[in-house]
Formats: structure tokens, sequence, C-alpha cells
């Protein structure tokens, strides 16, 4: 049997969908159905049947499951295993981010990176979600804050800090904050409607811990600078998106004395998976990136 055939099935299997496959995939629909189709011809037997809105799997596709994820995990294995003699990463690279972290942090690293590895393929999927990366077939995700207990392994890439910025006509406005707690008397945006505390530090190694309630919710970073850089309210970004805003002068960073809060930043990868040499090199090319910038 064809490999990627075999890979095609599961992931159907998995999703019991072929547009929820070519989704998950990124493989058009009509390119996953001829995989399929290839396979039912080896084997001589239906795997699936259809159900309203749905597809079912026969008992030949129920027996063919349990050994094609023994087959491919096998594979990556061997492929792991292999490029590690080699010393040489090849294949394709799937790496799930958020959009703020794919734009701002993975792809001004991605050209060195591609030069530096002419064999590997790069997917970058930016989308806010969690995805399972077993099941999605996602090599390496990036995951920002505290880790929650899971079957996935975390390497720790560095921290970034949370700039609170607003721009320079808000601030002639509306005046300059001198302490955190000032931060009660301005327009205040965020990443979510629920209550939650902005906390800095001063140089005495005082925690200051000021209580937000946010007048405009924006989830995107992104999409957040966009709106503070027009001047509209006071919001905090992470240092990697604000610093570019701040020295071309579209934004200000505000107690710039205080210590800003931290959060810490994870490449993550499914625990029942090697660390392939691919990914061990895009998790070392990101730590670097990351700690220069």
């Amino acid at each position: 049997m064809n490999s990627d055939d075999l890979g095609s099935f599961l992931r159907i299997a998995e999703t019991m969908s072929l547009s929820a496959a070519s989704r998950v995939t990124g493989t058009p629909k009509s390119s996953l159905s001829r995989a399929l189709s290839r396979l039912e011809r080896e084997i001589g037997a239906k795997l699936f049947e259809r159900v309203p809105h749905a597809l079912r799997l026969t008992e030949a596709g129920r027996i063919l499951l349990i050994h094609a994820r023994r087959v491919i995990d096998d594979l990556n294995e061997a492929t792991a295993a292999l490029d590690s003699v080699t010393g040489q990463p090849r294949g394709v690279l799937k790496i799930s981010a958020a959009t703020t972290f794919a734009i701002g942090l993975v792809a001004p690293m991605l050209p060195h990176f591609l030069r530096e590895y002419p064999e590997l393929r790069v997917h970058l999927e930016a989308e806010n979600r969690i995805v399972d990366l077993a099941r999605e077939d996602v090599d390496v995700a990036i995951r920002i804050g505290a880790m929650p207990n899971s079957d996935l392994i975390a390497s720790k890439l560095g921290r970034i800090e949370l700039w609170a910025c607003a721009s320079p006509a808000y601030l002639s406005e509306r005046g300059t904050p001198q302490t955190p707690h000032d931060l009660t008397n301005h327009e205040l945006l965020g990443w979510t409607d629920q209550p939650s505390i902005w906390r800095f530090t001063d140089n005495s190694k005082c925690e200051h811990r000021v209580s937000v309630n946010v007048r405009s919710v924006i989830p995107e970073p992104a999409v957040l600078q966009v709106v503070l850089e027009n001047g509209r309210g006071v919001g905090r970004l992470p240092d990697f998106l604000a610093r570019p805003s701040i020295e071309k002068g579209r934004l200000v960073r505000l107690l710039p004395d205080y210590e800003a809060e931290t959060v810490e930043v994870h490449a993550v990868y499914a625990a029942h998976r090697s660390l392939s040499s691919k990914v061990r090199v895009f998790i070392d090319a990101l730590r670097v990136h990351l700690g220069a910038i």
C-alpha cells in the first residue's frame, strides 16, 4: 500500500468526513477521494459506507484503521531515526501558531531557516485555536502561557513581555500614566471581556496589581495594535509586536521604569513521536530568534 494513501485514509477515518479531512490536512478533497479509491481497489473492499451527513467505517475499514495507525507511527519513527543518522532534516514540517505569533515570531525567521535547510518544506498554519497535534498531523505548535498537563512535550523557547502601549495622539489628549494605578483613569482595551489583572514590578521588586475592566475586547493582538496606533485607548501588546511600532513613533511604551508582566513561550509536540531532526532544528532556530529580538 502507498503510505501517502494510508495516511489519507487515517485522516478521513479520524474526522469521518472528506471535507473535514481536507481542511485539517490542507489537501484537496478530490485528492483524498482518489487516495481512498486506490486503497479500496488494492484491498478489494469498501472502507467506508455513507450515512446521512457522515461516513462510517466498514468492517474492513475498522481492521485497516488499527494497522494504519501503527504503520504511520512506525514510518514517522523511522524517518526520525534516519534523520538523526544523516544529519539532514527533510520532508514537510507542519507548524501551528496563533496568527499574531505566526506573523511576529515564526514568519521573520523562516527565510533564513529555509535557506539553512533546503530539503525542508514548511507548512505554517496561522489560526487562533488549539490544534490536536496527533489527529491533525501537526509536527510542532507554538503555545503561549502556562502549559496544562497533557501528553504533549513542551520545550521552553523563552519569555515575552506584555507592554502597555498607547499612541502619541491618545496620550496628548488624555495624559500619560505615571504609575500603574493611573491606568484605571484611561480607556483600556483587552483581549478578553473577563476581569483581569495587569501586573507591574517596580525597582524595589514590589509588584503592583491593577484590576482591569476593559471598554472594548479585541482578542487578536495584531488587530489591537492597529487600533492603538490609530489613537484609541491603552492596551497591552507582546514586546516583539510593539517594538517596531514604538521605534517608528506610532506607539509609546507606558511605564517604562516598571518591569512588565511576562509569559512563557513553548514549542510543543506529541509525546508518542520521537523528536525528529526537522522539529529539533526548528525549535533551536526559533529559540535563537526569540532571544535576539
